[in-house]
């Protein structure tokens, strides 16, 4: 549909947009976004009406946006075009926000971040960043996708000082920062919110300075100083923390495995002592398939409250090939102040949190706007009340994630075209269950995927014509499930990882 489109006409493309049956359209404008050809965009541009289109359709062209592959200018700029000036619902404008940050991040990516385009978007971002009030999640979500190194003082500046929500979203956004970025301010920073030498901050927030400090490059020194420290750390961000640095030196893939386990031979560090495992929270890496050019792993972080309810869960999955990481998904579920509900209080002198839960995903390094599930107890009670049982939809829709295309001239003087393209379709969504009665607790993220890869080789000669074509497809359904149970001390926990049949074609 996509090599079709890219040789159609503005007026044909446009037609087939307006007349597409409602359960179609989404896929045009997959496809139209996915097309990138001048006619494709302005034909875009004329159909989609940001003051009255639906909210699920906008929401799917600016998706597809943000999982284009090689995203051109032209595609930055009608995003930016369609978001300007527009009295937008919040969490369309949100959505906007953080997919202009996966533009400009890829945009900087293919050496384009000089560009009058990518420029734009960056200062639109930081500029937004600095008068954003409710949006600032979405902005530093956006940061987080464009990487930009322009935003380290102000990203700095929200770590150290900015409310907990919002300190423990820029420290990520740090995170994903290349290693020769993450300079000495920025660890001297990330070392300040983690031994707390000026004020408090939020745990989340802290072990989030610990896993900046734990990258792609860590000093000898940090590692030292991060084992130490567990001593006087709360018992489950201790064993978080160990869990963690063993699951380094487990995982023959990590980059900072060698120098983990430099630091690790010294007895003084790596003693009985030191790594007693007192707490619920654990960290781990394992391969979910390999083969001698690929290792695919699922990676599981669970942080628990002291009174043992689960307060943050982490599952990531991620591809490594010949020194290359692809983080394929991250889905990351959130609760705080569940205490409250059982009658129990915080530590001694901490502000009580507010009752809060929600999600936040990201795909292909395209980190999504979060997904609040209930904030606050009235809140909690009218989805518990009203709660339809469905699940939330994270992300459903159909991407192209390969589009290739190369001339290979031969020794012969004949020439070879290659062209490649990927499509994948995805449909992940999460729900979280709250029982105040049966007083349980049930989460599952159900992510089904289907991949189709179409390779093509022609050689074309005056006197003969020969072509080689490989099609493969392959669909997988990966189901992870949590459940509590805390009407009786020790909370009780279960865990599943479901993965259906792989067919394979």
């Amino acid at each position: 549909f996509v090599r079709m489109l890219r040789r159609a006409k503005k007026r044909d493309i446009l037609q087939l947009l307006s007349k597409a049956p409602e359960e179609m359209a989404p896929f045009f404008v997959e496809a139209a976004v996915a097309a990138q050809s001048v006619p494709s965009l302005a034909a875009l541009s004329d159909y989609l009406d940001f003051g009255k289109a639906p909210g699920s359709l906008l929401e799917t062209f600016l998706y597809a946006a943000a999982f284009s592959p090689r995203p051109s200018t032209e595609l930055l700029t009608l995003v930016l075009d369609k978001l300007q000036g527009k009295q937008l619902p919040p969490e369309l404008q949100e959505t906007g926000i953080v997919v202009v940050g996966s533009l400009v991040g890829k945009l900087c990516q293919q050496g384009l971040c000089g560009s009058p385009e990518a420029s734009r978007g960056a200062e639109t971002l930081l500029r937004g960043l600095a008068h954003s009030g409710e949006a600032m999640p979405a902005y530093l979500t956006a940061l987080r996708n464009a990487a930009l190194p322009a935003a380290v003082p102000a990203l700095l500046r929200h770590a150290e000082h900015g409310p907990a929500a919002t300190a423990t979203l820029a420290v990520a956004a740090l995170k994903t920062l290349p290693a020769q970025h993450i300079s000495s301010e920025v660890r001297s920073v990330m070392r300040r919110i983690l031994h707390q030498t000026r004020k408090g901050y939020e745990k989340t927030c802290r072990l989030a300075a610990a896993d900046v400090l734990l990258g792609t490059e860590p000093l000898p020194m940090d590692v030292i100083n991060i084992l130490l420290a567990t001593k006087e750390l709360e018992a489950e961000m201790a064993t978080l923390l160990h869990t963690k640095v063993q699951s380094i030196l487990r995982a023959e893939h990590h980059p900072a495995r060698r120098i983990v386990k430099d630091v690790m031979r010294d007895p003084r560090i790596n003693n009985y002592y030191s790594f007693p495992q007192a707490g619920l929270s654990s960290a781990f890496t394992g391969p979910l398939a390999a083969t001698r050019d690929l290792l695919s792993t699922f990676g599981l972080e669970l942080l628990f409250a002291e009174g043992g309810l689960l307060r943050k869960s982490i599952s990531d999955f991620s591809l490594f090939s010949h020194g290359h990481r692809l983080h394929v998904a991250e889905v990351t579920l959130e609760a705080q102040g569940m205490e409250s509900l059982l009658g129990e209080n915080g530590p001694e002198g901490e502000e009580e949190p507010e009752l809060t839960a929600g999600m936040s995903a990201a795909f292909f390094n395209v980190h999504m706007r979060p997904v609040v599930f209930f904030k606050g107890y009235t809140d909690l009670m009218a989805k518990v009340l009203l709660s339809s049982g469905e699940p939330t939809s994270v992300v459903r829709g159909n991407l192209l994630l390969m589009d290739h295309h190369q001339v290979i001239p031969l020794q012969s003087g004949l020439q070879v075209v290659v062209k490649l393209q990927g499509g994948l379709g995805l449909d992940i969504s999460a729900n979280m269950d709250v029982s105040i009665w049966e007083q349980d607790l049930k989460t599952s993220v159900n992510t089904r995927a289907s991949l189709a890869v179409d390779f093509q080789a022609e050689l074309d000669a005056p006197f003969f014509q020969t072509t080689l074509r490989s099609q493969t497809e392959a669909e997988t359904a990966i189901h992870f499930d949590t459940a509590l149970r805390f009407s009786e001390s020790p909370v009780l926990m279960c865990l599943q990882l479901r993965e259906d049949q792989v067919p394979y074609r």
